[in-house]
């Protein structure tokens, strides 16, 4: 509807220049029997007695002034920029919010016009009006009424875009959170988690998630997530493609996600539409060297790049070929909608629970670990009532074992051959070895304590030197900022697969003092 008008804005305005001149230019002759010639071509056909008078009024006008009529130049098509202001801004009065921000995006003019005041008062207004009382009010006057009590001209110019964009954003948190309220007793998760991040969900309210390739000339690159997988307490998302920018212009890698500005769930979300981005972690891509190379096969080689980023590079061209992020469910929508395109949403601040035992924060912990790849599990573990004692306290670390070496008892195999799956647009494999590993850890309270999903690759040291043993030994390690994990494996070749022999998780003191208030 906005178009319309501009359209027709601009057609009077060629119309009232087209009457500026006399019928088949100024030097017609007046027995001429012609069209009008307008503006870029454009032809207005008039019948005799309009030509007649047209002719007159030509005349005398001419007869009057005392000289003949100049030839006229020619005339140029009027563009939007070459509008009077107030013209463009009653056209601007008809768009809605996100035609208005997209608007303001043309030029520097532009966006000083889409900030008017006038406009986006009544755009907050008509949006954020108060409920109707009992009386019968016209909603023109309820309109009115509010926009009298709203103060518009002692403001900046674009505090009321600021403040609808400021409450469009608090009503987002706030149907977030209805979201995230219940909370898995199991897993001490939201229990709306998954349904947050399925298709049906992101292709309604918008989220999605993207990359920001930056090189180090500060031009950057953006790409839209091409693939999505929800597991069970992770999600993994991939982009590929053929127009990698050079991987020796590259600086860093930003992962944000990415919603709509405004959320309109009776509409699907315009994919030209101004996009919020919410920073997830940001990558140095000159750490893609020896120390962070997990796997290769004959096409590519992969490397990790903490938190729980897969890059991909081609081995014969040394460029881009995949990125895989690999992200927890612990605060991860939160994470991708309501942070800012330069700093990460910021956790609320933990608050310790007193507790008198003297051994608070080493007992009653549960681990939920995933080993998995495309979708395919090999293994799903879940163990409780974890403990250790103040003596296993060493280095910085203290010491939970999960699986014991020296019980058989509690030794696992993984199901099927593991391996990390990659594909692109042209090319897909399978990296052995190598796969996913996402562990949730929750204290004795059963609220998340340790949380991440991370590409973990298994490294050789020979045969087991255990007289239970008959193979080569595996170990898999992963660390972090808060902790660190050791799994050892046995390959069996009569069985052709791999046993969980050992599983230690070794906790950071510092992060249980922070947690539980403890001085350990």
């Amino acid at each position: 509807m906005a178009t319309g008008r501009g359209r027709l804005m601009q057609q009077l305005w060629f119309g009232l220049q087209a009457l500026r001149l006399p019928p088949g230019g100024a030097g017609a002759a007046p027995g001429t029997d012609r069209e009008a010639a307008g503006p870029a071509g454009i032809s207005f056909r008039k019948g005799p007695s309009a030509r007649c008078a047209g002719r007159t009024t030509t005349l005398k006008q001419c007869a009057g002034w005392g000289r003949r009529c100049e030839q006229p130049s020619t005339v140029h098509p009027v563009s939007l920029e070459r509008m009077p202001s107030e013209i463009l801004l009653k056209i601007f009065s008809y768009l809605d919010a996100v035609t208005l921000l997209c608007a303001g995006c043309v030029n520097r003019r532009f966006y000083h016009l889409a900030n008017d005041n006038f406009i986006w008062i009544r755009i907050y207004s008509t949006a954020f009006s108060p409920k109707r009382s009992n009386w019968k009010v016209n909603s023109a006057e309820t309109t009115a009424v509010s926009m009298n009590l709203l103060s518009v001209e002692d403001k900046e110019a674009g505090y009321w875009k600021k403040e609808y964009i400021t409450k469009q954003r608090a009503s987002v948190k706030a149907a977030l959170a209805q979201v995230l309220q219940p909370v898995n007793t199991y897993t001490g998760l939201p229990v709306k988690t998954k349904e947050a991040l399925s298709f049906s969900f992101c292709r309604i309210s918008g989220l999605g998630w993207v990359i920001i390739l930056k090189e180090k000339n500060g031009k950057e690159y953006i790409m839209e997530h091409v693939d999505l997988s929800i597991n069970d307490s992770s999600v993994t998302i991939m982009w590929y493609g053929k127009n990698w920018p050079q991987l020796a212009t590259l600086s860093t890698l930003d992962l944000c996600g990415m919603m709509p500005v405004f959320m309109d769930r009776s509409k699907t979300p315009s994919k030209n539409g101004p996009r919020w981005h919410s920073l997830i972690a940001k990558y140095n891509l000159s750490n893609l060297t020896e120390s962070t190379l997990i796997g290769w096969d004959r096409l590519i080689r992969i490397f990790c790049l903490h938190p729980g980023l897969l890059v991909g590079l081609w081995k014969r061209e040394e460029e881009l070929a995949f990125v895989m992020a690999n992200l927890h469910f612990h605060h991860l929508v939160e994470k991708s909608t309501l942070g800012s395109a330069t700093v990460p949403y910021e956790l609320p601040p933990h608050t310790p629970l007193l507790d008198d035992n003297p051994e608070c924060g080493l007992h009653g912990y549960q681990l939920h670990v995933d080993v998995h790849s495309a979708g395919i599990f090999y293994m799903c573990g879940t163990f409780r009532s974890l403990f250790t004692k103040k003596g296993s306290i060493e280095n910085g670390y203290v010491k939970l074992v999960v699986i014991s070496f020296k019980n058989n008892t509690e030794h696992l195999p993984l199901i099927g051959k593991v391996g990390l799956s990659w594909r692109t647009d042209v090319f897909n494999g399978c990296i052995k070895s190598c796969s996913i590993m996402d562990v949730t850890l929750l204290d004795e309270y059963g609220k998340p304590f340790w949380c991440f999903s991370s590409p973990v690759c298994m490294r050789s040291s020979g045969p087991s030197d255990g007289p239970n043993f008959l193979g080569h030994t595996y170990y898999v390690d992963y660390v972090d900022s808060e902790g660190k994990v050791h799994m050892e494996l046995v390959w069996i070749k009569e069985t052709e697969e791999y046993f969980i022999v050992s599983l230690v998780l070794y906790l950071r003191i510092a992060k249980i003092n922070h947690w539980f208030g403890t001085t350990y």
